[in-house]
Order: structure tokens, then C-alpha cells, then sequence
């Protein structure tokens, strides 16, 4: 598929992406973006664990001499195994991580299911869209449960990848599970990492603003506040998808 008609841009633009200095990626009418696949972060965009994240993190590093609140900085959107190595380099990463996870697993209070995905994801064919998460897989399985989101069988986790978000890997891999090119893909991300990894990866770029500040989300094509009013159209013939969305206004 060519770049061009994988959107539609209603400023004129050239190409599918507004960019990235901040005032080109508002629009004063609604955007189409034409694509085959869709590609969802979870945490900050399917769910919010933000509390989870925070508690176990705060645990972790106060037993191993760290300030707490750098390392729940640190930790957002990234695998937790990267985030131990960069912490604490000196200890063995693997164990560290099983640690955590064990942690986070069994945290489960307050996670909540965020804005429009279930109508969103009720809307896509099952067959177009996963999930990417910087989460091994049995804590994104125990998340996306206790948020009350559908499971796809086959999802991209920490452990599949042997480089986490900000590389491009995980997001090459989520397009390949769905058997279409990055280009083809939009995704949906809350975080730095996230979105450097998918811009990297050469997918369309979409995040959300709610979480996280703007001025951290300049490798994103397009700003929208959450999945609320994010419209599918699934075209005749096998002939993909078209995502309608009101990118963020102020």
C-alpha cells in the first residue's frame, strides 16, 4: 500500500503524517487514516495500573536504596527488566524482574478500564488489531482481565522482543503477529518510548494526551485525548480499515 492512501488530511498536507511541531498536528474537522492493522498500547491507553505501577515500584526501589519517584518516572512505558538494568545495574536483572512482576501481578486494585476502548475494540475485526505492552505476558493477561478487556490470543510482550520501547522492535513485531507492513499499522500509544518506538518502526503514530505532557509526545503524527469518539470503518474486499478521530484542539 502507498504512504499516501493510507490517509486522509483535511489540512492539505502532503503525506499521512502532520508532524511534529505541535501546531500542525491540530486539524479543525475530523481525520481519516486508512490502514489494515491497529496496534494498542495498553497500560495509559486500554487500562490505567497507574497505582499498581506506582506501589510496586515505590516498594522496590525503597529495598533496593533507590528514590522511588525517579524510578516510577523511569519505569513508565518501558519493559521492567530495561528499567532494572538501568537502575540498578550491579544486580542481576532477571531475578529483579521476577520480583517485580510478582509484585504487580498481585496488585490489581484500582485498575480501571479507560475511556471508549470497548466500544472501539468491539468495533475492529478481531483479526486487525493486538495489543504491544512494554508488560510480560502473564501480568498483561492478569491487567487486561481485571480491566475487563478482551484478550487477543496472540499478543506482543517484554519477553518477545529482545529490545524494549523506544526501539522499533516491538512494534515491527505487532505488525508482523498481524501479518501487515509497519506502514500499514496505525498505532496507539500514552508514552515517550511508545511512540518513539512506533514512529521508529515506521507505523502512524497516534497518542493520547491524558497522561502524559504533550511537549514528551513530539514523535506522535497525531495528539487525541483519549479512544473516546475514535469511529472504524471496515472497508468492502479485504481492503483494510478507516480510522475517523478529531485530533486534539486548543
Amino acid at each position: 500500500m502507498e504512504h499516501e492512501d493510507l490517509s486522509h488530511d483535511p489540512l492539505g498536507r502532503n503525506g499521512s503524517h502532520y508532524n511534529l511541531d505541535m501546531p500542525l498536528s491540530i486539524s479543525p474537522t475530523p481525520v481519516q487514516i486508512r490502514c489494515k492493522g491497529v496496534l494498542f498500547d495498553m497500560d495509559g491507553i486500554l487500562i490505567s495500573s497507574l497505582g499498581s505501577v506506582e506501589r510496586c515500584w515505590t516498594i522496590w526501589a525503597n529495598m533496593r536504596g533507590i528514590d522511588p519517584k525517579h524510578a516510577c518516572k523511569v519505569a513508565h512505558g518501558c519493559r521492567s527488566i530495561d528499567t532494572v538494568a538501568l537502575l540498578r545495574p550491579d544486580l542481576d536483572a532477571e531475578a529483579e524482574n521476577q520480583i517485580i512482576e510478582d509484585m504487580e501481578c498481585e496488585d490489581t486494585e484500582g485498575i480501571t478500564q479507560l475511556p471508549g476502548v470497548l466500544k472501539l475494540l468491539e468495533a475492529l475485526p478481531a483479526n486487525r488489531w493486538t495489543v504491544v505492552t512494554s508488560a510480560t505476558e502473564r501480568l498483561a493477561r492478569v491487567r487486561l482481565a481485571a480491566g475487563g478487556i478482551p484478550v487477543p490470543e496472540r499478543i506482543v510482550t517484554a519477553e518477545q522482543v529482545t529490545e524494549g520501547k523506544p526501539h522499533p522492535a516491538p512494534y515491527l513485531a505487532g505488525a508482523a503477529l498481524l501479518g501487515f507492513a509497519p506502514e500499514e499499522c496505525v498505532i496507539f500509544e500514552d508514552a515517550a518510548s511508545g511512540t518513539k518506538s512506533g514512529r521508529a518502526a515506521g507505523c502512524i503514530v497516534v497518542a493520547t494526551t491524558f497522561s502524559h505532557p504533550i511537549e514528551s509526545l513530539d514523535a506522535a503524527d497525531y495528539l487525541i485525548e483519549d479512544l473516546t469518539g475514535v469511529g472504524v470503518e471496515t472497508l468492502a474486499g479485504d481492503k483494510g480499515l478507516v480510522l475517523t478521530m478529531a485530533p486534539l484542539a486548543r
